[in-house]
């Protein structure tokens, strides 16, 4: 007989077979994954001395960005830029030394590096600034869907599910959310939806230290669907 983990193993392998087999055909090649390369981490100085948080060393030869990118390979998702600014040297080899694919394969995994135009002087002003600037480069391919990570965060996740919850709902911009309890919410950003997870409010993680509750700061036009990311989530 099987032990509970390894039908639990099992169960996860089948529940991402039938996600990834629900999803349109060619979803995954149409879905260019953008991975921010992170800013100075003073939370975790003196490691982020000589580097960016996300370029941190994790278990003897890997990064810290190593996880957002292998959540996309293992997700089928082979298009990935990583948006990078602050102390990245030691990101941009990491990056460079490992990640190469097939001369004859469309699939990379590229660095987008903060530079000045001649249609703007200035470096990434936050997480939307950076796309923003980098906008000519993700239009040069036929994507439909992009995806926006953090390249200095720790989990596991399918992207498919995320993509299929996308889809099905219709909605314009897709959230991937994790309840959390009431004495952590000065802790994260937090998120407010309704029974339908349509989301009405956000409020930045900073905000709770000035006032308590949630900052409406949503543009109603736009259809914002909150997916637990607790579905999506391995252990």
């Amino acid at each position: 007989m099987q032990d509970q983990p390894e039908r639990d193993s099992l169960l996860k392998s089948s529940t991402r077979t039938a996600v990834a087999a629900a999803l349109p055909p060619g979803t995954t090649q149409r879905t260019l994954a953008i991975i921010m390369g992170g800013g100075a981490g003073t939370r975790l100085f003196p490691l982020t001395k000589d580097r960016a948080k996300p370029a941190v060393p994790l278990g003897g030869k890997y990064r810290i960005v190593d996880i957002s990118i292998s959540n996309c390979l293992n997700s089928g998702l082979r298009s990935i830029y990583v948006l990078t600014q602050f102390n990245s040297m030691s990101l941009h080899r990491h990056i460079q030394a490992s990640y190469k694919f097939d001369n004859f394969s469309r699939s990379f995994v590229d660095i987008l590096a903060a530079q000045q135009t001649p249609a703007g002087s200035q470096w990434y002003q936050g997480t939307a600034d950076a796309v923003r600037q980098n906008m000519r480069y993700f239009l040069e391919h036929p994507f439909d869907y992009y995806l926006i990570l953090s390249g200095d965060q720790l989990y596991r996740m399918d992207f498919r599910a995320l993509l299929h919850q996308h889809i099905r709902s219709g909605a314009d911009i897709t959230l991937a959310t994790k309840p959390v309890n009431r004495d952590q919410v000065p802790e994260f950003g937090i998120m407010q939806s309704g029974v339908d997870r349509r989301i009405t409010g956000a409020a930045r993680r900073h905000r709770f230290k000035r006032r308590r509750g949630i900052i409406s700061g949503v543009d109603g036009n736009l259809r914002l669907q909150s997916q637990g990311a607790d579905r999506m989530f391995g252990e």
